[in-house]
């Protein structure tokens, strides 16, 4: 059960090429998509999650043809857009029994202690009997989250992921993304570094449309142990040293800037060596004004 894409290609009107010859293989677990907006990861989940086509290239995922054979993939597949739209006046029980009855849950009594179960598991189970459309952002993000996990899908695309989510909430999803990555593949979407880091142990980075790197997490972040250095230093003295050196970031201090440089040695007097993470990775892969 693996998700092949093999170079898949996606040119706009206007010429804006949203993908460039993107090939990645996905096995089961926790697969991790990052880059900066407009890179073109909207546009590979969306084509995976067959609305849209690609001008070429292919995906298959366990021998079906997920470009052409649109029907057979749907009902193995769970997807969480980052905007959800919901039916106005419909309680959370009704719109998510009618989703697992879509999703081909027949059986009434299966579906509804199904979607119970799947209402306590995201925290929304007290308010089944309340319209959707009234709920906060983050219980409304709880709600996207449940419908995309009915029916055990085993394909699950998830466009940020934890946007909303209180920490209480977010560890909940964490929870039960990894226990339904222990047999579907499952791919995160998402801005947030750290959740790539504590949740995927694969992913890629892809900007401009194209793949920078796809393998292992902490591959990714061993291979930039000793090349990673961080110097405090006065905020009007950072154009200067953008001009010298390869700055993957800054963080204002009281007075004060921290930059983080990219290098092989030591850049110069007052640098220290500073473990990498995923962040480091990222943005030497990606420039910070990209």
């Amino acid at each position: 059960m693996v998700l092949r894409i093999e170079n898949l290609c996606k040119t706009w009107p206007g010429g804006k090429r949203a993908l460039d010859q993107v090939s990645l293989s996905i096995s089961p677990g926790l697969y991790g998509l990052l880059g900066p907006n407009g890179a073109g990861k909207s546009t590979l989940m969306r084509t995976i999650a067959t609305l849209q086509d690609p001008d070429s290239g292919s995906v298959h995922f366990d021998g079906i043809d997920v470009i052409r054979q649109k029907s057979c993939i749907r009902s193995l597949l769970g997807y969480l857009p980052q905007e959800f739209g919901v039916y106005p006046r419909t309680s959370a029980f009704a719109l998510l029994d009618h989703i697992a009855m879509l999703k081909g849950c027949t059986d009434s009594r299966a579906r509804r202690e199904s979607v119970n179960a799947m209402l306590c598991h995201v925290n929304l189970y007290q308010f089944r009997s309340h319209a959707v459309e009234t709920f906060s952002g983050g219980m409304k993000r709880r709600f996207g989250i449940a419908q995309a996990l009915l029916g055990n899908p085993r394909l699950l695309i998830i466009d940020e992921p934890t946007a909303g989510l209180d920490p209480g909430e977010r560890n909940r999803f964490c929870d039960l993304l990894y226990s339904t990555a222990q047999q579907a593949v499952v791919i995160l979407s998402t801005h947030i570094i750290q959740d790539v880091q504590q949740l995927c142990p694969c992913m890629a980075i892809i900007h401009e449309g194209r793949v920078l790197y796809s393998g292992s997490t902490s591959a990714a972040i061993d291979s930039l142990q000793g090349q990673i250095w961080k110097k405090l230093v006065p905020m009007d003295a950072l154009p200067n040293y953008q001009s010298r050196f390869q700055v993957i970031s800054t963080r204002l201090m009281p007075g004060s800037t921290q930059i983080c440089i990219f290098a092989d040695a030591q850049p110069d007097t007052g640098f220290e060596s500073c473990d990498p993470d995923l962040e480091s990775f990222f943005f030497s892969r990606i420039p910070q004004t990209a």
